[in-house]
């Protein structure tokens, strides 16, 4: 029989970084190293014609100025006009979750936008529930004057896991949510 060790355990106090989280829907960008380009949803592929919120028809529109995402897959939030919230926006919009990469505009394809980082620093709950607080006073940091965000992602570098933190029904889980 293979031995198998127990996994390192990362540390809870190092760096985090907490985004808004978006509420509109999962879509992301695979390009190949041979330069194909393929659009998802969180679940399947996606193309114009059988597609999600019509990601998959703007990315194909926009194919040119996306390839300069380069291989890899992008991952990010398509949210806006007529998307869950929607945020008050007059249009759709793709923010790319990988901030690292992405937040500096320099760089970044002119048709996407990335979430909003609102803290990065070693992790600590105050913080994350100050940030909370901050969006139901403030609003939205990705659409400014929409009063009714969803809430936080938090990214733990160390443990290179994502959290999720809502402003409503936190504490439930989304399988029991009842609309």
């Amino acid at each position: 029989m293979e031995f198998v060790g127990f996994p390192k355990i990362p540390r809870l106090s190092r760096e985090c970084v907490v985004t808004e989280k978006l509420d509109g829907t999962n879509a992301s960008i695979l390009i190949t190293e041979e330069g194909e380009f393929l659009t998802a949803s969180r679940k399947r592929w996606i193309v114009p014609g059988d597609d999600n919120y019509a990601f998959a028809k703007w990315a194909n529109e926009n194919k040119e100025e996306l390839m300069k995402l380069g291989p890899g897959h992008h991952f990010g939030e398509w949210w806006g006009q007529g998307i869950q919230r929607s945020y008050g926006q007059d249009r759709k919009r793709f923010s790319l979750f990988n901030t690292s990469r992405w937040l500096d505009d320099e760089v970044r394809p002119e048709c996407c936008d990335v979430v909003p980082v609102l803290y990065q620093g070693l992790f600590n709950t105050e913080i994350i529930d100050g940030l909370i607080e901050e969006l139901k006073s403030k609003g939205s940091a990705a659409a400014p004057g929409f009063m009714n965000p969803e809430g936080l992602i938090v990214y733990h570098t160390a443990g290179n896991l994502y959290f999720k933190k809502t402003i409503e029904k936190d504490e439930s889980p989304k399988s029991k949510e009842t609309k």
